[in-house]
């Protein structure tokens, strides 16, 4: 076959899914168990790669460069991300690599949150005992995204996980197998444009010693 007539390959997926204890998850694990079997998509278990909280950062660095789209997986715990999952980020995307002087490793790449919160949508409302529709939540995700040059895709949720009942669950999960498979041709995807590119003054984060801390 010409090189010129050749299908495109797939996009590229990494997933990190994280869950503290999946026997105890009723939505997420049937997430990440429909997201095998994909041939475009490599899936990372970070509570069974990581139960030290040892973090392989080249290795997880190299995964996430070789991708079009990153995923990240998990329930909502504390109006955040898993414990492992933000350590994921504070080593993984370091700077001078993923943003900063030289940080462009991800430039150009999406972000797409998956995540599940115990509480129905209602109580995500200024009237709710959560008293902030959810999208209050999402500033550091998509601050993280843009810092490293990366769109934040809309994210895909279940709320409500623990009284969802299996229609609803079968739909949802059925709904994110498709987003998967069809990346990158998502009709929302043509409305937006590419993420800014933003820069960080290396004054702000001088490298002299690169084990110190804040």
């Amino acid at each position: 076959m010409p090189e010129t007539d050749r299908p495109p390959a797939a996009a590229r997926i990494y997933l990190l899914a994280a869950h503290p204890d999946w026997a105890e998850s009723r939505v997420n694990r049937q997430l990440f168990d429909a997201a095998h079997g994909l041939p475009h998509v490599t899936v990372r278990d970070l509570y069974g790669t990581y139960p030290d909280y040892d973090i392989d950062v080249r290795a997880e660095q190299d995964q996430a460069q070789a991708a079009d789209l990153i995923v990240l997986l998990h329930p909502i715990q504390w109006y955040a991300m898993p414990a492992l999952m933000k350590l994921w980020c504070d080593e993984v995307l370091g700077y001078g690599w993923a943003y900063g002087p030289g940080g462009t490793a991800l430039n150009g790449k999406d972000l797409w949150l998956v995540a599940s919160t115990g509480g129905p949508e209602a109580s995500y409302h200024p009237q709710g005992y959560n008293r902030y529709f959810f999208d209050a939540f999402l500033p550091p995700y998509e601050q993280t995204a843009t810092l490293c040059g990366m769109r934040f895709l809309p994210p895909l949720l279940l709320h409500g996980a623990r009284r969802a009942g299996p229609p609803e669950i079968d739909r949802h999960t059925a709904m994110f197998r498709d987003r998967l498979a069809t990346y990158p041709d998502w009709p929302e995807l043509e409305e937006m444009g590419a993420c800014p590119i933003v820069e960080v003054p290396s004054t702000d984060r001088p490298m002299a010693d690169p084990h110190a801390r804040d």
